[in-house]
């Protein structure tokens, strides 16, 4: 069974400031392959991907990337160098990667224009984003003017995890805590719910979101989500529909990171079959566990194909 992966980072060698993997409590020895796998495009990566059984790998840079930069102009600049060189990749291995663009939140004008370039010009599938833009988030007025090209282009936001823009008082001397451990899960479920609750798909109602992790476990949480925006009338919210509904028309799920079925199982129940992709997260994750576990998953033939790349061809990967 081919399996499409679409949460699997890159590194440009020349920009190593936008991939800090040694931020992330990784020991030297560990970062430094990591930081070579990311740089790298044939023998490594090639192979991880035919352990996994993975026909082809739509590539992101991987984080904190290009939001790290401290000035419009810089993210601006770099931006097109990571894209340029990813789409140079892509033209060497068409038949095996695919591209997200990176672009420059820094200034939205600037983000949409890029993006644009990126899908008219260099062929690639949609945008990965990652979390807030110091501090700013997709919801907010000034990301209008994003979002109008983003659904005019009829592409993908991959909303993948950030630190949080501040540390919070209860992850103090547990700084273990603000990473992919756990502190990923709550930030990036708390952007989506953002969008959902500012009414972003309501104004927008063909936009599409990508999350991984098996959606940083929202799916066991919509219950719960629905009743209690109906119970608690709050003044700041005007949604249309209850979260999940949203879930289910508006947000693909990617088992990036989560190779596990009983989340699985809790996706496919409250999002549907239609709403789920394969995803690897290479080199930080092992594209052979990745590809044995959903090859064993105890399901229909016809959800376990449509999981494995029938989903992403939604998005011409």
């Amino acid at each position: 069974m081919q399996k499409i992966a679409l949460e699997e980072p890159f590194g440009l060698p020349e920009l190593p400031q936008y991939y800090a993997v040694g931020q992330f409590g990784f020991r030297k020895a560990d970062a430094d392959d990591l930081n070579h796998r990311l740089q790298e495009f044939d023998d490594l990566r090639r192979k991880a991907m035919e352990e996994g059984g993975i026909s082809k790998q739509i590539l992101g840079h991987s984080g904190p990337g290009i939001q790290a930069a401290q000035t419009v102009k810089q993210a601006v600049s770099d931006a097109k160098r990571i894209n340029d060189f990813l789409a140079a990749q892509v033209r060497r291995h068409p038949d095996k990667f695919g591209g997200f663009a990176t672009v420059p939140l820094q200034s939205p004008e600037d983000a949409a224009d890029e993006l644009e370039r990126c899908i008219r010009q260099l062929g690639f599938h949609g945008v990965m984003i990652d979390g807030h833009t110091h501090g700013h988030y997709l919801d907010e007025e000034r990301y209008r003017v994003f979002w109008e090209r983003l659904v005019d282009l009829d592409v993908p936001i991959y909303l993948h995890p950030a630190n949080a823009w501040q540390i919070p008082q209860n992850y103090q001397d547990h700084h273990e805590l603000l990473g992919s451990l756990w502190g990923w899960t709550p930030e990036t479920a708390t952007h989506l719910l953002r969008l959902i609750l500012a009414g972003v798909f309501d104004r927008f109602p063909t936009a599409q979101v990508i999350i991984g992790h098996g959606s940083e476990a929202l799916p066991y949480w919509l219950w719960r989500l629905d009743t209690r925006l109906r119970l608690n009338h709050f003044e700041t919210v005007s949604v249309r529909n209850n979260p999940s509904e949203y879930m289910r028309k508006n947000v693909f799920v990617t088992t990036s990171g989560l190779f596990h079925t009983p989340p699985l199982r809790c996706a496919l129940e409250t999002i549907g079959e239609d709403r789920i992709m394969f995803s690897v997260d290479y080199p930080f994750e092992s594209s052979e566990d990745a590809g044995n576990w959903l090859d064993g998953v105890d399901l229909p033939t016809s959800t376990k194909e449509k999981i494995a790349y029938g989903n992403a061809k939604r998005f011409d990967c």
